[in-house]
């Protein structure tokens, strides 16, 4: 398990790539795993500035990003993140891995498991996370791994974290997504949810705080 962290974001590096190249690689992933990519199509820009405004803009806080996929949310964390912030990308697809590395440098990102976290974490020298962001489809996760996934992002939040979590609007009256909200409302003490309109579908946001461990 190896990490990279090269200091401040450059949105410049960034802008570099280009977008299609983008929808390549997600689409590519998404055949490869159908079961871990949850959307479409990458985070639009307007799901990815909402997901942002809940990264601290002073301090040094810890974000863990889970399924950074292409990176989509990715930049926004960065553009907000302080500079003595640490931001760390857990991401299951190799190849999603090698083009993160290569696109974002500064994010540390590591090939990883979301079920594994609350022992990668200490192995990165952090004891705890400010902000853990995922763009990982609740909806679709089995009973099982819905759980153990969630269990393991409460343990590894600090007590005044915040864990932010993404679905398309339509999802939340499927089975997994009223599972989803039911755990939420059973692991976190404060659960509030704001829907982004410019997305296709519209995107529904969870906003918790106070886990329950």
């Amino acid at each position: 398990m190896t990490t990279q962290h090269h200091g401040r974001f450059s949105p410049t590096h960034w802008l570099r790539k280009a977008p299609v190249a983008d929808y390549r690689r997600f689409l590519t992933a998404a055949i490869r795993h159908p079961g871990t990519v949850g959307a479409a199509t990458p985070t639009s820009s307007a799901v990815a500035d909402s997901v942002g405004r809940v990264v601290p803009a002073h301090g040094e806080p810890v974000v863990v990003e889970l399924g950074p996929g292409t990176g989509s949310l990715s930049v926004e964390i960065r553009k907000r993140l302080p500079t003595a912030g640490r931001h760390v990308g857990i991401e299951l697809d190799e190849r999603m891995v090698r083009h993160l590395r290569d696109r974002i440098p500064e994010m540390e990102t590591v090939h990883g498991d979301a079920r594994k976290l609350r022992s990668t974490l200490p192995s990165l020298g952090i004891e705890s996370a400010d902000v853990i962001v995922t763009s990982i489809p609740w909806s679709l996760l089995g009973e099982n791994e819905q759980h153990e996934v969630l269990r393991q992002c409460r343990l590894s939040l600090a007590p005044a974290g915040v864990f932010t979590a993404m679905t398309y609007l339509p999802m939340r009256h499927s089975a997994g997504g009223r599972r989803f909200r039911a755990r939420l409302e059973a692991g976190f003490g404060e659960v509030l949810t704001h829907t982004t309109w410019r997305s296709v579908p519209p995107m529904l946001h969870y906003t918790c705080r106070s886990p329950i461990v």
